[in-house]
């Protein structure tokens, strides 16, 4: 059976006219790069840009036993969220394995806006509906919205150019409406780049207008389309991890080093009898990020890492990162050789280069 036609997002030829490549990812024709990951990269590191993110699934689940059931449902408590607040957090298989990583909004006194990844909008839904408890209802809205990221340290001088001088940007990690051009624009502060910005949703139909609109305004200040490229050296210099590559079924939190993000001492959720043994007895393996030494080549994902002559494990993900000018990576590695300034190899094409162990993020602002 051949794979379904992929998706575009409703700014598919807004992309196409700006000259981007265009690659298939998670089963969507998105951008990779419009000029060169690099120039993108840095942009965001130094001025701001702008990524279209429609791809992303939106699900809403609303009723007096939302928060209830969320909370069995995700690892991070949802108990905690206030109106307009949200958490990062992982939907989990009953062996604890990761089937996503998502950010949930409560977005109403009984309603909560989980946003999940492109390529898991059917896994999330399918299980989610499975356990479904009375009194919830969940809706799959993802077609209905599009989404952008602006990312960069000049985001709060776009917005007051497109909002006026009076005008803050909502709190880390909470939600806010705006009102724009008869547009209604739900603002979060959040993002996967390690930068300042934001994360935008409103109705499709606006997709166009809103993006010609910020790269108009952004002008003075240095803006630049974005593509998947810069998205993913961004959230590698800074070590988050990457659904599908860092994030698997195979594995849980605790071994990718995300235990902030699950709150053991809430009630029963799926997965919290394996995740609370892990804890106890401690992990076999860990997500280690590393950096390559000398002037070898980048590490790929697959790529085999050893040390001392045995294999440990494969890159799940690496580049080159345009901030530090090296290869940068991240593998899950026996728990024992995890640790910091640990010597390894990586084997590329046939040969092996020296990397070391470092510690979270890869990147630091000066």
């Amino acid at each position: 059976m051949s794979d379904p036609d992929p998706k575009t997002t409703p700014l598919y030829e807004e992309h196409r006219r700006a000259g981007a490549k265009i690659i298939p990812f998670g089963g969507w024709l998105m951008p990779v790069q419009y000029t060169s990951i690099s120039d993108e990269h840095h942009a965001v590191r130094k001025d701001v840009g702008v990524f279209d993110i429609s791809h992303m699934g939106q699900l809403i689940a609303t009723g007096s036993n939302a928060a209830e059931w969320l909370n069995r449902m995700l690892t991070n408590n949802i108990e905690k969220l206030e109106v307009g607040a949200g958490q990062y957090t992982f939907l989990l298989n009953q062996r604890g394995g990761i089937i996503d990583d998502l950010i949930v909004y409560r977005t109403r006194t009984e309603q909560y806006l989980l946003v999940v990844n492109a390529s898991r909008v059917a896994e999330d839904l399918a299980w989610l509906q499975a356990h479904i408890l009375p009194g919830v209802k969940l809706e799959n809205r993802s077609d209905h919205y599009a989404g952008l990221a602006i990312q960069g340290p000049r985001v709060a001088e776009l917005f007051q150019s497109l909002l006026g001088d009076s005008f803050e940007l909502p709190a880390r990690n909470t939600i806010r409406e705006v009102e724009f051009n008869m547009m209604r624009l739900a603002v979060a502060r959040t993002g996967y780049t390690g930068e300042d910005g934001v994360e935008v949703f409103f109705e499709s139909k606006y997709a166009s207008a809103f993006w010609t609109t910020i790269l108009e305004n952004g002008k003075p200040l240095g803006i630049r389309p974005c593509g998947l490229g810069a998205r993913d050296t961004l959230r590698l210099e800074m070590c988050y991890p990457l659904n599908g590559n860092d994030l698997t079924p195979e594995h849980n939190p605790l071994e990718a080093g995300l235990g902030f993000f699950v709150d053991l001492s809430k009630p029963n959720f799926t997965g919290s009898e394996v995740l609370a043994q892990t804890k106890e007895h401690g992990t076999k393996r860990r997500l280690a990020p590393f950096r390559m030494e000398g002037k070898g080549p980048p590490p790929r994902p697959h790529y085999p890492v050893y040390r001392n002559g045995e294999r440990l494990g494969e890159v799940n993900s690496g580049t080159l990162s345009p901030s530090l000018g090296y290869g940068i990576g991240m593998a899950y590695l026996p728990t024992e050789h995890a640790k910091v300034g640990t010597a390894l190899q990586i084997e590329i094409r046939g040969q092996k280069f020296p990397a070391v162990i470092e510690k979270k993020p890869l990147y630091k602002k000066s």
